[in-house]
């Protein structure tokens, strides 16, 4: 990993607010990698999902696998990075479970291809071993080719 965690996390157009992403545990750049969530408890989302019962939503586990993989395109060496990358499409989402406040979720995810300004990706999530998320996910940036 020869891409530091903040540099990386640059790459994307959110805002602190908005990431969920923790840690960067391993980063082949343009290839794959690995990184960690912790579930505070303290999130905002959490106080209505659900009262009593909080747990970190589905819809929360695809977009952080979607920032785990724009850290890993924007990384690649040989490619510039896409401006404006964001998450295009979802592909066979299984959410098979949740993680509540004080656990960590790792994600992995690897690079599938790249066509233009596309970006195919693979990704998981786990929680204490169990997998609770399988997703194929697109991501897109602005066309670099001038018009």
């Amino acid at each position: 990993m020869s891409v530091p965690f903040s540099k990386a996390l640059a790459g994307l157009p959110h805002g602190p607010e908005f990431r969920f992403l923790d840690r960067l545990l391993s980063l082949e750049p343009g290839k794959s990698g690995a990184g960690e969530y912790a579930v505070r408890g303290d999130e905002p989302f959490l106080r209505g999902h659900f009262p009593g019962r909080p747990m970190m939503p589905g819809v929360l586990l695809v977009e952080a696998a979607a920032q785990l993989a724009g850290v890993v395109a924007q990384s690649d060496p040989a490619i510039p990075p896409l401006p404006g990358l964001k998450l295009t499409a979802i592909r066979g989402a299984k959410i098979l479970g949740s993680a509540k406040p004080g656990e960590i979720i790792r994600f992995e995810t690897r690079l599938l291809g790249r066509m233009g300004n596309l970006v195919h990706a693979q990704a998981t999530a786990s929680v204490n071993g169990k997998t609770v998320l399988q997703v194929e996910l697109t991501l897109g940036g602005e066309s670099l080719a001038s018009t």
